[in-house]
C-alpha cells in the first residue's frame, strides 16, 4: 500500500512546502524555498492512480475524458490545496499546492505601500500578474478579504477552482467555479453583470470574451479584480491589446486606458537566510501612463513608473534591488531576478 496521501499532506504542510508532485517512477517531491526534495519511496502507476481517485471521487471519470481536472481540496488540519490531476506517458500524476491555511492579512505580505489602497477603489480592473506560483492568488484573497471586513457591498468570484474560502463580514460573497457552477470564465463573467455586484474577481482573464466583459464591468462602474500570467505592467496591457484583432486594438487601448487602475506584478524570490519573499512592481496608472496606454506606446510606460515614484509606481529592479540593501536577497539572486541586469547590477555588488 501506498503511503496515506493525508500523511503526505500534513508532512509536506510541516516541512513548509509550497507544492506536492506525485509521479510515477518517482519519490513524492516537496518544493521547499522554491527546491524540490524527495519524500518516501518511489511510487508506481498504481500508487498514482490510488492517490488520483481518492482526490477525484465522482470527477475521476472526468480525466479519463479530457486528461486532467482542476480541484481544490481541505485535507483533515483545515489543509486546503489546489490539486491538478494529469495525464503523461499512461499515467496519472498530480501537482498539489499547498494554500495558507487563512487569508492572511494585506498588510503582512510585504507588498509596495500603495497596494493598501487598493480596495479602497469603487470601479476600474486592478491587475495581478506573475508566474504560477508567485502568489497572486495569496494577494488578491488579502485584498477581497479587506473589502469584505470594510464595506458593505456584494463580492462574486469566478475561479478554476475555488481556493480560499471567505467568510461573509460586511459583505456577500459568491464564489463560483468553472466546470461545476458555470460553464466557462466568459459565460460566468456575463451572468455576473446581471446579479448586482460590487466587486468582481476574474481568476484568469484568458481570452477575448473574458477581457471585453471585464473591460465593460468596470466601465458601467464595477471593481474588477483578474490575474495575467505576464511579468510586468507594459507586458500585460501589451498582452490584453494583444488578443484582439487589429482593427479593434484602437478601441481596447482606449477603454483600457480609462478603465485600468493599477497592475501589481510579482515573484517569489528565496531569501538568504531560508523560506522566500515577494519582489513587487507596482504601476499605478498616472494620467501620463493613460495617455501612453491610449497612443500605444507601452515600451515608454517603465521610464514612466520609475519617474512616478510619489505616485506609488516601483519598478521590479528597484524592488529587487531594495531587497539586496535591506539583505534579504543575496546579490546572485538580485542579477538572476532582474528586467534590466546591467541596472541592477550597478547598484548591487
Amino acid at each position: 500500500m501506498p503511503l496515506e496521501l493525508n500523511k503526505i499532506i500534513y508532512t509536506a504542510k510541516t516541512m513548509r512546502a509550497s507544492d506536492i508532485h506525485l509521479v510515477r517512477g518517482l519519490p513524492a517531491r516537496f518544493r521547499i524555498d522554491g527546491e524540490l526534495q524527495n519524500y518516501g519511496a518511489p511510487l508506481t502507476a498504481e500508487d498514482c492512480e490510488f492517490y488520483a481517485k481518492e482526490m477525484a471521487g465522482a470527477q475521476f471519470a472526468q480525466i479519463a475524458k479530457s486528461g486532467e481536472l482542476d480541484l481544490a481540496i481541505t485535507f483533515p488540519g483545515q489543509i486546503r490545496c489546489r490539486i491538478n490531476l494529469f495525464h503523461q506517458q499512461n499515467s496519472i500524476s498530480a501537482a498539489i499546492r499547498i494554500l495558507a491555511e487563512k487569508i492572511p492579512e494585506l498588510k503582512s505580505l510585504g507588498l509596495p505601500p500603495m497596494v493598501q489602497s487598493l480596495p479602497d477603489l469603487n470601479r476600474g480592473i486592478v491587475l495581478v500578474t506573475g508566474e504560477t506560483g508567485s502568489g497572486k492568488s495569496t494577494t488578491l484573497a488579502a485584498m477581497l478579504d479587506r473589502i469584505n471586513h470594510t464595506y458593505n457591498g456584494h463580492i462574486i468570484t469566478l475561479e478554476d477552482p475555488i481556493e480560499y474560502i471567505y467568510s461573509p463580514d460586511k459583505c456577500i460573497i459568491n464564489q463560483r467555479e468553472i466546470g461545476t457552477n458555470t460553464e466557462s470564465y466568459a459565460t460566468g463573467l456575463r451572468a455576473i453583470l446581471r446579479e448586482d455586484p460590487d466587486v468582481i474577481l476574474i481568476g484568469e482573464m484568458r481570452d477575448l470574451n473574458t477581457i471585453e466583459t471585464a473591460l465593460t464591468a468596470a466601465e458601467t462602474g464595477h471593481l474588477v479584480f483578474a490575474t495575467l500570467h505576464t511579468n510586468s505592467a507594459p507586458e500585460s496591457i501589451d498582452r490584453i491589446v494583444d488578443v484582439f484583432p487589429e482593427m479593434r486594438q484602437r478601441q481596447i487601448r482606449m477603454q483600457l486606458s480609462t478603465t485600468l487602475m493599477a497592475v501589481l506584478s510579482q515573484q517569489l524570490l528565496p531569501r538568504k537566510n531560508g523560506g522566500r519573499v515577494a519582489a513587487c512592481e507596482l504601476m499605478v496608472v498616472t494620467p501620463a501612463i493613460r495617455n501612453l496606454i491610449r497612443e500605444g506606446k507601452t515600451p515608454q510606460i517603465a521610464s514612466s513608473m520609475a519617474t512616478s515614484a510619489s505616485e506609488g509606481s516601483v519598478t521590479m529592479d528597484n524592488s529587487i534591488i531594495s531587497l539586496y540593501k535591506q539583505n534579504i536577497i543575496s546579490a546572485e539572486t538580485a542579477r538572476s531576478a532582474a528586467h534590466d541586469v546591467d541596472y541592477v547590477k550597478k547598484n548591487v555588488r
